[in-house]
């Protein structure tokens, strides 16, 4: 018999409690987040064909064209990979968190954490692709939404109830011991 899985905001296994309101609200941003962090790479496969015509720098150097081309099929397999591995990140915490496993928050903080240091400019040796005039401005404006999803989702996962939902799943169950049968006495110990 077919019995559809419950949804997030259901219990898993009887005797589970429901995920709390802030940690549903924390999924549902996680999966925000990726959605927004997916249009890079639907940007990457739109132009993927002109990447010749775009300007890359790396480390306050202009490449040529010549380079570029040299480049292009790592550039494109680069491009590609982290265009899928973002979002999918956003995705694994997102379930994770939904079903309560504490070690998801904590690596959601964690890379939180890094997106802050990211959007500081600590990473700013990394290569920056000019493609069209003014996509850096959409760069950091995405990768600002995507750190204040991120943020607002590790505060919801970080609050009181969410911590006692957490807490409640990392909890081992005992059994409860079975009943002796009539006649039988417990061995001593």
């Amino acid at each position: 018999m077919y019995q559809p899985r419950p949804s997030i905001g259901q219990p898993d296994e009887p005797g589970r409690p429901a995920a709390p309101a802030p940690v549903r609200t924390a999924v549902k941003l996680m999966y925000a987040g990726a959605a927004v962090s997916a249009v890079p790479l639907i940007i990457t496969l739109a132009s993927i064909g002109d990447i010749d015509g775009y300007h890359l720098r790396w480390n306050g150097r202009s490449l040529t064209a010549a380079q570029i081309g040299q480049w292009r099929p790592l550039l494109i397999t680069v491009g590609i990979l982290a265009g899928l591995i973002v979002p999918a990140v956003w995705v694994w915490m997102a379930r994770a968190s939904g079903r309560g496993q504490n070690w998801a928050r904590i690596v959601s903080t964690v890379l939180f954490g890094w997106a802050t240091l990211q959007l500081s400019g600590a990473f700013a040796a990394l290569p920056v692709i000019h493609a069209v005039p003014g996509v850096e401005v959409l760069g950091m404006l995405g990768g600002l939404l995507t750190w204040l999803l991120g943020g607002a989702a590790v505060w919801l996962l970080w609050r009181p109830d969410s911590s006692a939902f957490f807490t409640a799943h990392g909890l081992v169950r005992v059994p409860p011991e079975r009943p002796m049968p009539p006649g039988r006495l417990p061995r001593p110990l």
